[in-house]
């Protein structure tokens, strides 16, 4: 394709089911998947799969990047449209879980340039989405205000990491009874004091 010529639609869509299959593939057994699975997942070929990804970590640049993406467009979604603060951060967080964001944790450890960029900026959206939707919620006096960000983001992350060779092959089922749980312990008022202090998104970064 010459220079600043824009992509064909076919081109864009195998893109977009490639990174789509190796997203499932990832969740369901790690990023180090066979590429010629992927393919056969996104209907393709090898040689379609290797034109848009020539290795590893570029493909695993693209899945990470797409689910922060598309979990930023999940809060957002949720703050434009819920009336209820709380209701918003509700929603935006079972999203989050469909959204598998703890497959990011195993991946997240391999071999990328984790300082993208796009990352980087991709993370920066993310985290003021969320961060939004927190501070309207504790503002509006419906969540309680010894919690932070980071320990909404460690639960969906705890509830959501896929357990590869797991003995419990029907968990996911139980990922949004779970949270639901967790997401009672939220609201406000308080039922009970906390212990430790609350996880901030700066423990995150920090932690990464």
């Amino acid at each position: 394709m010459r220079r600043g010529a824009r992509p064909r639609a076919d081109a864009v869509r195998n893109r977009e089911r490639i990174v789509a299959a190796a997203r499932e593939m990832f969740v369901e057994s790690g990023p180090d998947v066979p590429f010629d699975e992927v393919a056969r997942r996104a209907g393709v070929g090898n040689a379609t799969l290797y034109r848009h990804f020539p290795d590893r970590p570029s493909l695993v640049h693209e899945v990470v990047l797409s689910v922060v993406s598309r979990t930023t467009e999940r809060a957002r979604e949720a703050a434009a449209e819920e009336a209820d603060a709380f209701q918003a951060l509700r929603r935006f967080s079972h999203a989050a879980a469909d959204e598998r964001i703890g497959a990011l944790c195993p991946i997240l450890s391999g071999a990328f340039d984790h300082d993208h960029p796009d990352l980087l900026a991709g993370r920066a959206q993310l985290e003021e989405a969320v961060q939004e939707l927190f501070d309207r919620a504790q503002a509006a006096g419906r969540l309680r205000t010894d919690v932070a960000v980071g320990d909404l983001m460690i639960a969906l992350s705890q509830l959501t990491r896929p357990l590869p060779g797991s003995a419990c092959p029907h968990f996911d089922r139980f990922v949004h009874r779970h949270l639901q749980l967790f997401l009672d312990g939220l609201e406000a008022p308080a039922r009970s004091k906390l212990p430790g202090a609350a996880a901030t998104l700066e423990d995150l970064r920090r932690q990464s």
